[in-house]
């Protein structure tokens, strides 16, 4: 593009810079034609009276190969009436045809090689006898003005090499320096590839940071699903153990064996789809399409206001209609579902549930009227298996799944006294 460019520029200039150079060469000539009309003298008798060499207005027409030369002939006729003393050693040059008033350009070439531009001028003079037509020739070398072009065309493509040098230099250089961001980020992904660093940690430009950002977001999460699968099979192992002992303890009792077997192997097979699903949290959250939280809470709070039915409980749902989160549909069912069913379990009448977005930080909360959660037993009950109050139906993983969840999604879940008097449950993503 820059080849393009900037040739065309120069055949542009190169072609403005000709036709001005001609259009003030035929002016120059058309006012040495009219100064020589001014010397000219006509007799009464229509007798043309050119004036002495000395007196001629330029001076290389009296002298001999000046490289300017004047022709007077007869309108009409073709008579030729007056060559200028520079014409001596030289043919005439090949006249043309004229009418009166008409100005007329030619590029000609004469016997010694050279090329010449002859203007031609129809002239009248008007005398009591009569009227008296003429045509006055001027030839003049074209070497000047070849000359002239020569040397502008020579500094003008001098001018635009050194101008596209500069630039292709000046283009090499914004580009490496431009696109050096993208290649310290190849070099930062090499080395994580080699075990040498765990993300990318360079200070990048805005519209390098994002993509380093969201390589990031997928390197974490990459480790967040093989740290997930560990545990998940790590659990898997320990949960199948207390079935297989079952199964194993029935072989000595054969009329309940069928029995036994029916319900652990449907118990294994429980165990094993929740750790498969545990496990795949978050998998796919940087491609899953965005989910409108309001219609999976009212999903979820529809079938427990029919399970607590006997509570009464008022429900306050003011999360935005247009709440949106990125994520698998399964994965924010077992969130707020877990969530939900500890505040309705929990809870004496009543149950509040907001969720809004500001900038990037997506927040939903649960409040709830029951008896709160202290201080000293939150960090207990996020364990797996812990709970607050053993007296209570439960198995006690309900807020760990959640929190495991949340956590898989790069968010946070914090639990804080209520305003309602009971426990509140906030979880914040940044999105």
């Amino acid at each position: 593009m820059l080849v393009i460019f900037l040739t065309t520029t120069g055949a542009v200039l190169d072609n403005a810079f000709l036709e001005s150079a001609r259009s003030s060469f035929r002016e120059r000539m058309l006012g040495q034609v009219y100064q020589l009309l001014t010397a000219a003298l006509v007799d009464e008798s229509g007798q043309l009276i050119m004036p002495l060499p000395t007196h001629l207005p330029y001076p290389q027409l009296a002298l001999l190969d000046s490289g300017l030369y004047a022709v007077v002939s007869g309108n009409g006729n073709e008579q030729l009436l007056w060559r200028s003393p520079s014409l001596l050693n030289r043919k005439t040059p090949p006249l043309f045809k004229l009418q009166v008033g008409e100005k007329h350009w030619a590029d000609i070439q004469m016997e010694d090689g050279k090329d010449y531009y002859l203007l031609g001028f129809g002239f009248q003079r008007t005398l009591k006898t009569g009227i008296y037509a003429f045509n006055f020739y001027l030839m003049t070398e074209l070497a000047p003005l070849q000359k002239q072009i020569y040397l502008y065309r020579r500094r003008l493509w001098r001018g635009l090499a050194s101008a596209a040098i500069l630039l292709l230099a000046t283009q090499i250089w914004v580009l490496r320096w431009g696109l050096s961001p993208l290649r310290k980020v190849g070099q930062e992904l090499s080395a994580i590839e080699a075990g040498e660093r765990n993300q990318i940690d360079g200070r990048y430009p805005r519209e390098v940071k994002q993509l380093a950002d969201n390589i990031n977001t997928l390197l974490t999460q990459e480790r967040a699903r093989q740290t997930r699968y560990r545990n998940a099979l790590a659990d898997l192992a320990h949960s199948l153990k207390t079935p297989l002992a079952v199964l194993l303890g029935a072989v000595d009792q054969p009329e309940a064996l069928p029995g036994t077997v029916n319900e652990q192997t449907t118990r294994m097979m429980h165990i094993v789809e929740r750790q498969l699903q545990r496990a795949g949290a978050a998998n796919s959250a940087a491609t899953a399409p965005p989910i409108l939280v309001q219609r999976v809470v009212d999903r979820i709070t529809a079938s427990l206001c029919k399970v607590y039915r006997n509570k009464n409980i008022s429900l306050g749902n003011h999360i935005a209609a247009d709440l949106r989160f990125r994520c698998d549909e399964a994965d924010l069912i077992e969130i707020l579902g877990n969530l939900l069913d500890n505040a309705f379990k929990w809870c004496n009448r009543r149950v509040e549930i907001s969720g809004h977005q500001a900038g990037h930080r997506l927040t939903i909360s649960i409040h709830d009227d029951g008896p709160g959660i202290s201080a000293k037993d939150i960090e207990h009950i996020l364990l797996r298996g812990g709970r607050a109050d053993e007296s209570t139906p439960g198995h006690g993983i309900g807020l760990s799944v959640a929190a495991d969840i949340v956590e898989a999604y790069q968010g946070q879940l914090r639990i804080e006294a209520s305003e309602l008097g009971g426990a509140a449950i906030i979880i914040e993503f940044w999105v």
